[in-house]
């Protein structure tokens, strides 16, 4: 009883059991209780609660039980969708949104949510014959119709009832066809796990409300029912990843949440102040633009008690608490497509959560030592996977059980078989691959590393980019850094690479630069090219970009941007000329 952490763990681990016997409790029923009974409880107590707060608007649960009821009839009669269908939906960060998914869940079909500028059509993952191809545009005044290999269509007669949907005299309540199954699709996103590869993951209602549970732990029980609000600050920008939108999933806990269109570092706070805001969600970038915002006298005087997100660096997570007060970071790991994943429920910084022995027995997990050369994992000689120690990276994999089940991919079972290991510990067994790098300390608190095809291998070393990343991002100059590796003539593996965004009004210090590195990096790790860019590729959901950057190189051909080369006789990152990259494919330039 006096282990460290051992009452925290043991209440995270009954705040989990007492959340999967409610869940399974509501989906064990005849017929089952899913996320829309739950609205549509919560519309029936409580009308007049605000659940959406966007600009100077407010939406009620009432005004969305009317307004989905609505849209639930517009798309039975002039779209002729039946339950079961797949719809993708395209829309930004707006209620439209919203009521448009219940409207779908109330006819028993569910959504594809596509990201706003990503072009031309684009069918459901694996899509079958009865699949539907149509989506819903940003505009806020009508609906476009896209059919697959037509293009934009004209507006189907009455389709524009939609948008008037929000106006008249409230809407009877339209009786869904039937109770679906708890593991029917209820939504297939993409996971973005990799730039240029979107993959439709298949959640279950099931899953749904597991996911809706969660949250409500994380919000509701520390912010309170009533009073917390949550700050949906997620941007619509042009990216990669798709899936920037407003979650139903946060209808459980009755909070009312706050959505802005499009994320605004220097607006943050004051939207915060605007709304009572008392807890905000993060993702990738999006504290480290907080920072990066000018300092005011007012960064402090908010009501924000609880951030929760991914993808916090712990630098960033140092300042952030220096600069703008005691706020509870809730750090999480998790996939979109994942069996299971971890919080941060002590503080720890940079800790994405803790090797609970309570959670372990319920969702059995494993980091095992791995070949990044090879990209697979180590095996022993009985071909089994090998365990690794504590302060050692390994693999994380996640054994499939009936508590943690992987439901894979719409319509890819090959794409699927992939992401499982067999034969990991025993003869038999199987194990969801996330395909991401974690290490356990000492203390049993588990710290992201880094993506399998992020991390690189170079001079016979593993170099992790989230570490070299952490190092560079304490340079008085450097803005914002982006590590990867690029593939060189005559060398094994890759060698190291940093795309650089200066702070305003600094310059590039090559001289600097080499001195820091050559203090606090392994020779291996310290980055012989550098890139200067005026701002930094990221996906919709602020996570910085690679592929085109490791695609692109170190070719001052082609490359406009600025680049430099770590050079050992002059101490210095000096700039590198055609010349120097010639003789680097000549391999006269030994690196």
């Amino acid at each position: 009883l006096l282990v460290p952490f051992f009452w925290a763990d043991l209440v995270a681990f009954v705040g989990l059991v007492r959340s999967s016997v409610r869940c399974l409790w509501r989906l064990n029923r005849r017929p089952p209780v899913t996320l829309l009974d739950v609205f549509q409880d919560h519309a029936r107590r409580r009308p007049h609660w605000p659940l959406l707060r966007f600009q100077d608007e407010v939406y009620t649960y009432e005004d969305m039980e009317c307004r989905s009821n609505r849209a639930a009839r517009v798309f039975s009669r002039h779209l002729e969708l039946q339950p079961g269908r797949t719809v993708a939906v395209f829309l930004p960060n707006e209620p439209t949104y919203v009521w448009t998914w219940l409207a779908l869940a109330k006819l028993g079909g569910h959504g594809m949510p596509e990201q706003p500028g990503c072009p031309g059509v684009l069918p459901a993952p694996g899509a079958a014959a009865g699949s539907d191809r149509r989506r819903l545009p940003p505009q806020r005044t009508h609906l476009r119709l896209d059919l697959a290999g037509v293009g934009q269509a004209g507006l189907p007669h009455g389709l524009s009832q939609l948008q008037r949907a929000g106006s008249g005299a409230a809407a009877r309540a339209r009786r869904r066809p039937g109770h679906p199954h708890p593991r029917q699709p209820r939504t297939a996103p993409f996971t973005g796990r990799k730039e240029g590869r979107k993959e439709g993951r298949k959640e279950g209602r099931k899953e749904g409300r597991k996911e809706g549970r969660k949250e409500g732990r994380k919000e509701g029980r520390k912010e309170g029912r009533k009073e917390g609000r949550k700050e949906g600050e997620k941007g619509k920008k042009r990216g990669k990843g798709c899936g920037n939108q407003p979650s139903p999933c946060r209808v459980p806990t009755g909070a009312t949440c706050v959505l802005r269109a499009k994320f605004s570092a220097s607006q943050f706070w004051d939207d915060c102040r605007r709304y009572n805001v008392s807890v905000i969600q993060y993702v990738g970038e999006l504290m480290r633009y907080l920072c990066n915002t000018p300092k005011r006298a007012n960064d402090r005087e908010h009501g924000v008690r609880l951030a929760l997100g991914n993808g916090l660096r712990a630098e960033v997570w140092k300042e952030f608490l220096q600069r703008f007060g005691p706020i509870s970071i809730w750090e999480f790991y998790g996939a979109t497509e994942g069996n299971a994943g971890f919080i941060n429920y002590t503080g720890k910084i940079g800790a994405v959560g803790r090797a609970n022995v309570f959670f372990k027995s319920f969702a059995p997990f494993e980091l095992i030592k791995y070949n990044v050369e090879e990209d697979k994992p180590i095996r022993d000689e009985r071909g089994l996977c090998i365990r690794v120690r504590p302060g050692e990276t390994g693999l994380l994999v996640i054994k499939i059980t009936k508590n943690t089940p992987f439901h894979g991919y719409a319509g890819d079972s090959q794409k699927t078989e992939r992401k499982v290991l067999r034969d990991v510990l025993v003869k038999g067994d199987s194990f969801f691959n996330s395909g991401d790098l974690l290490m356990i300390d000492h203390e049993r608190f588990i710290y992201f590393q880094d993506r399998v095809g992020d991390t690189f291998r170079w001079k016979g070393e593993n170099v992790a980019t989230t570490e070299v990343e952490a190092t560079l991002a304490m340079v008085n100059f450097i803005q914002e850094v982006n590590v990867y590796g690029v593939s060189v003539p005559g060398c094994e593996g890759r060698c190291g690479m940093a795309a650089i965004r200066l702070k305003a009004g600094e310059s590039f210090e090559g001289e600097d630069l080499y001195a820091f590195t050559r203090d606090t990096l392994p020779s291996y790790a310290a980055p012989r090219f550098v890139r200067i860019q005026d701002a930094l590729e990221i996906t919709g959901t602020f996570k910085q970009c690679k592929g085109n950057l490791v695609k692109e190189g170190f070719d001052p051909n082609v490359i406009k941007d600025a680049l430099f080369f770590r050079d050992d006789k002059k101490k210095s990152y000096v700039p590198l000329s055609p010349d120097t990259y010639a003789a680097i494919l000549d391999m006269k330039l030994n690196l």
